[in-house]
């Protein structure tokens, strides 16, 4: 698991949060503008949702050791492209294979292995692959920062291309374990579900998309849109940055918490009070103090914190192991496109509405995943 953490790491680093450092480099270098270089996490988003659910019925075939394989060889390619790329076309197209690279190798293809590999106890290793990928941009941004600095923005996508080829790909072909190849069974409502009809289970696992697909788009647009959020509320630029710089701590103190404390306390309660503080968090912005925009902001890391590891475990608990790579596929489609279609939704509700309109609808969003949350089961 410790192993797997690590290329999680690198997966996050050099796709979700390549852009933070290399953006601007890029941008300057080659003429396109910021807009354009950043859309390509966007398409990548979409793409790994819509390549997701194939991702996870390979793995519930065939286990996650090739699948993880695959994944460092195409993003591996999709950094080399990158740092070919003469225009925005094939610029374009490395973010395309690196979208590829994100289904076949980040959280949903991991937690897939993992339910694979230890069945309905795989909520401790899953709880610990998040705290440790919860490292990635707190591991990656310096690094990726120093080698722009002293390498260029092309160089540094190659030297990032190499790490998934000789760190990555070494680890996931001999760290984990072979598993002999299966006939995938329809996914099922678990026993604790009650839910073994196949309607009952369908409308089980609607709500649970549309819990976590919310909250994800609440999510990604804090990410994205935090910094300018704070400063309309007439936060100084520093003190913003400050405030931003608190969310990822809060997430890792969040998934200790769920490592710790609530590991023994069914999914869907760990659900319902996350949701509860991201609601606080972003309710409390509305307040515009600094001093509170801190706390708040703290709040919200920590909740999300919970439901990156529930997105994993809650599935587990509600449907069981089997069919769980196909489930988790299916469930990463939504998740993903909303969080490249939601930040771009709000940069245009911000200007034409205000950023506290927006929080408010932020907040109603979240009441809606409570809402959902509360029609989830919740005994073991």
């Amino acid at each position: 698991m410790a192993l797997m953490g690590l290329t999680q790491i690198l997966g996050f680093g050099t796709t979700l949060y390549l852009p933070a450092v290399l953006a601007r480099p890029i941008a300057a270098d080659t003429g396109w503008s910021l807009g354009s270089v950043v859309a390509g996490l966007s398409g990548a988003l979409l793409i790994a949702g819509f390549a997701s659910p194939r991702t996870g019925r390979w793995i519930d075939e065939y286990g996650g050791r090739p699948v993880l394989a695959a994944a460092s060889v195409v993003l591996a390619a999709g950094l080399a492209l990158m740092g070919l790329a003469p225009n925005l076309p094939v610029y374009y197209l490395a973010w395309a294979m690196l979208g590829l690279g994100m289904a076949l190798g980040t959280y949903d293809a991991a937690f897939a292995t993992l339910a694979r590999l230890y069945g309905l106890q795989a909520r401790t290793a899953m709880s610990g692959l998040t705290l440790l990928g919860g490292l990635a941009s707190t591991a990656c941004w310096p690094v990726m920062a120093a080698l722009e600095a002293a390498l260029g923005w092309r160089l540094t996508c190659f030297a990032l291309a190499a790490a998934h080829l000789f760190i990555a790909l070494p680890i996931h072909l001999f760290g984990v374990p072979k598993e002999p190849r299966r006939t995938p069974a329809p996914a099922r409502g678990g026993a604790e579900t009650g839910a073994a009809h196949p309607a009952a289970a369908t409308k089980l696992f609607v709500l649970v998309a549309a819990m976590l697909t919310t909250h994800y788009a609440v999510m990604s647009t804090i990410s994205v849109h935090v910094l300018d959020i704070l400063g309309r509320l007439g936060i100084a630029a520093a003190a913003a940055l400050a405030i931003g710089m608190v969310f990822g701590p809060a997430q890792v103190a969040g998934r200790l918490v769920e490592l710790g404390v609530l590991r023994r306390v069914h999914p869907t309660w760990s659900a319902r009070g996350a949701l509860l503080v991201c609601l606080a968090g972003i309710a409390m912005l509305l307040f515009a103090a600094p001093g509170l925009a801190f706390v708040a902001m703290a709040l919200f890391g920590a909740g999300n914190g919970v439901l990156t590891i529930l997105r994993g475990t809650l599935p587990l608990k509600l449907f069981g192991a089997e069919g769980y790579g196909t489930r988790q596929g299916a469930l990463a489609l939504p998740i993903l496109a909303a969080q490249a279609v939601a930040p771009l939704l709000v940069a245009i509700l911000i200007d034409a509405a205000g950023v506290r309109a927006t929080l408010g609808l932020l907040c109603v969003l979240l009441l809606l995943a409570f809402a959902a949350s509360l029609r989830l089961p919740a005994r073991d």
